[in-house]
């Protein structure tokens, strides 16, 4: 089985390259490229057809690019590799055969205000969080939250959530929902859901399971 390097190994190589490049220091066609002159300029063609020379725009009759253009494209590269090695980190340590994930959503506003959510599995406390009233607001206009992703054996698991908030006439408010969830060889997702009922005058907590 292949070996994965860490990622803080991988960006530790890239930021290297980074800085060495703006202190004026990368290895170009095999030469140190610095501010000052260590010595007198190689005239020796590549060894190799295709092997780079010193000067990257010689053969191109065009000025180099800035180094800040440089530094911009290799922060790009930087993130862009940081992007990859979180999915594939993701992969390895959520497998899809074992995978479950649990998100929040709301649509309310009338008759409840979100204080804070907790989330267990089979009695095990797997997810909490309390929200700024800026939170909320975030979610409420559309927002969609991930809080909890793992791994479940396969077989039936409970699933509760507790939610706490301000309701109806401005009184503290708590409910939870349950669901029985079958976990077999796919990945599962949940949606904590909260509504407002207008026919109830009372908000609404439900879990929904999406089929994959």
């Amino acid at each position: 089985m292949r070996s994965v390097l860490p990622r803080w190994m991988l960006l530790g190589v890239v930021l290297a390259l980074l800085t060495s490049l703006a202190q004026g220091q990368v290895i170009i066609g095999g030469e140190s490229e610095s501010g000052g002159a260590s010595g007198p300029p190689s005239s020796a063609a590549p060894s190799m057809p295709g092997e780079a020379l010193a000067n990257p725009t010689a053969d191109q009759g065009g000025p180099a690019k800035p180094l800040s253009d440089q530094v911009e494209a290799l922060k790009d590269a930087v993130l862009d590799l940081n992007r990859d090695l979180l999915i594939l980190e993701e992969e390895l340590l959520f497998p899809a055969n074992t995978q479950v994930a649990i998100f929040l959503s709301m649509d309310v506003g009338e008759f409840f205000h979100l204080d804070s959510v907790k989330v267990q599995i089979d009695d095990e406390l797997v997810a909490s969080d309390l929200y700024t009233p800026q939170q909320a607001d975030a979610l409420f206009r559309g927002g969609v939250q991930r809080l909890f992703v793992g791994n479940l054996r396969s077989g039936s698991h409970v699933v509760t959530a507790f939610f706490t908030g301000i309701g109806p006439e401005g009184r503290e408010y708590k409910r939870g929902a349950t669901v029985v969830l079958e976990k077999e060889l796919a990945p599962k997702m949940l949606e904590l859901r909260i509504v407002d009922s207008t026919r109830k005058l009372q908000p609404v907590f439900d879990i929904k399971e999406w089929e994959l």
